[in-house]
């Protein structure tokens, strides 16, 4: 297949990228490099450094090929950025995803695959897995904004007959198994990566937030799914687009508490990091699980790094091999390229 993939220097959408090249597509990716970062995109693949603001680059880059599927990651994803700075989270993330989608539809694009979220589901509190089909409550701009994406996509099937996935995957940890990918955000806000940087003595202190909550030891339940399992979960679900649209929530079914995590980092890493209890965060749902078995029936999807120490392990050990990161700054890029096809 012939590949776009917006957002593809970022944490999801680059492993997804290598993903897509390792089963022998074609991939181009388009990414502004807001929080993307360059050298987490193989050598040579085409690259088009461009924002989706601009909606006439999108269609020269759209219509100018015959693309088999597009893939979009690009958008801001802080849920407690987007409490504080709810308009532009909204109008950044909206906007950008409905230039893509009107570009796509009004250029015959066919399959269209899309990067939701988990935090579709609010801040409820929940005793079981949570299934494709559970209410939908966004409690922040950021979920809101995917919710608006989904529905856009939904009236450009029924319309423009553009099929799409919409992918709502709830906590995407872990680093590529052979090393060439890891996760470095600025800030960084994921508790594996906290933790993990807490044992390497890069960070001070971990906090964990709330010791209270209703669960097997008092902290939050969180379901953690590997990176490269999500990758693999996008490229399966294309097929699925030759028949209909689809929504799956993606995850592992399995929880693992704030508290094991930290445990687990210690045991992996064989190193004790300092931490402490901290107050509860206001919105932090005691649990949040996914339900993926409709993906699994439809797919035959099944996640292969299942347990918590797997996925630290990954992480872990690219962290290790990478303690400055990608070393390359995204405002250090030159911006004179914007809106251009750069080799790389």
């Amino acid at each position: 297949m012939k590949c776009l993939v917006t957002g593809g220097a970022g944490y999801v959408g680059s492993h997804v990228v290598i993903s897509l090249l390792d089963a022998g597509h074609e991939v181009a990716v388009i990414d502004n490099l807001s929080t993307g970062h360059l050298a987490a995109l193989p050598d040579n693949i085409r690259f088009f450094h461009i924002d989706l603001l601009d909606i006439q680059a999108i269609n020269e880059i759209v219509s100018g090929e015959k693309w088999d599927v597009v893939l979009h990651f690009a958008a801001l994803s802080l849920v407690g950025e987007s409490m504080s700075n709810p308009f532009y989270y909204l109008r950044q993330n909206y906007v950008t995803a409905l230039n893509l989608i009107e570009t796509c539809a009004n250029n015959g694009i066919k399959r269209f695959v899309f990067s939701s979220t988990a935090a579709l589901f609010g801040g409820k509190e929940r005793v079981s897995l949570i299934p494709d089909n559970a209410q939908i409550e966004p409690n922040s701009p950021y979920g809101e904004s995917k919710f608006l994406i989904e529905r856009a996509l939904v009236w450009a099937d029924q319309i423009c007959g553009m099929r799409s996935a919409s992918l709502r995957y709830f906590n995407a940890a872990g680093a590529d198994p052979q090393g060439r990918l890891g996760e470095d955000h600025t800030p960084e806000t994921h508790l594996i990566p906290l933790t993990i940087d807490t044992a390497l003595g890069l960070r001070p202190k971990l906090k964990l937030f709330g010791n209270d909550y209703p669960t097997r030891d008092g902290t939050c339940i969180r379901d953690y799914i590997h990176v490269t399992d999500l990758a693999d979960a996008h490229i399966r679900v294309i097929k699925q687009l030759d028949h209909r649209s689809v929504t799956y929530n993606l995850g592992n079914g399995l929880g693992f508490t704030n508290l094991e995590v930290l445990q687990s980092v210690e045991r992996i890493s064989g190193l004790k990091l300092p931490w402490e209890w901290a107050p509860r965060r206001q919105g932090d749902p005691a649990v949040l699980v996914a339900d993926s078995s409709h993906m699994r029936r439809e797919t035959g999807w099944a996640p292969r790094y299942q347990t918590i120490d797997v996925i630290v392990e990954t992480a872990l050990k690219w962290r290790q091999d990478n303690p400055d990161g990608y070393k390359i700054v995204p405002n250090h890029y030159d911006h004179r390229t914007m809106g251009k096809f750069v080799n790389i």
